[in-house]
């Protein structure tokens, strides 16, 4: 099964799994283990907005860093852009945070309300260089428009 074939599977059992759910924080939890278990990636969570910094959330993986500030690395990044990121590199990026050595590349896409504020993000972590593409934002980005509706 090819990238996006498991994505738009992966996409339909989201759908069906948080059907009905209001609680975000469970939510999160499914979506990241489901994700996470599905394509195999080295670290998959989520970081919400609480106060002026980013607190760790549900994830799959190993150990995190568990307070990022507005604008630092790129989950921080993320949130001050509103706009998802995709790191082919994450020694490239600037101001990157390390929370694992064995990171190689890195995709975050923010999660917004209905009236635009980002109240977490998705962070997604691999061993591989260049792992993320166009196909990784278009689903993951229909992925964490689910929760605009909790």
């Amino acid at each position: 099964m090819n990238k996006e074939e498991k994505y738009r599977l992966l996409t339909e059992q989201i759908r069906s799994l948080v059907e009905g759910e209001k609680d975000v924080v469970a939510v999160m939890a499914n979506v990241a283990a489901a994700i996470h278990e599905t394509m195999g990636f080295f670290w998959t969570g989520f970081y919400r907005v609480i106060g002026k910094e980013l607190v760790l959330g549900p994830f799959q993986g190993p150990v995190a860093c568990m307070h990022i500030p507005l604008g630092k690395g790129v989950c921080g990044a993320a949130w001050q852009r509103k706009e998802t990121i995709v790191v082919p590199d994450v020694e490239q990026f600037p101001g990157h945070i390390a929370c694992s050595s064995l990171s190689r590349s890195e995709i975050v896409v923010p999660l917004l309300s209905k009236e635009g504020e980002v109240t977490a993000v998705l962070d997604i972590d691999s061993k591989e260089l260049a792992t993320f593409d166009d196909t990784d934002r278009r689903y993951l980005e229909t992925i964490c428009s689910i929760f605009e509706s909790l």
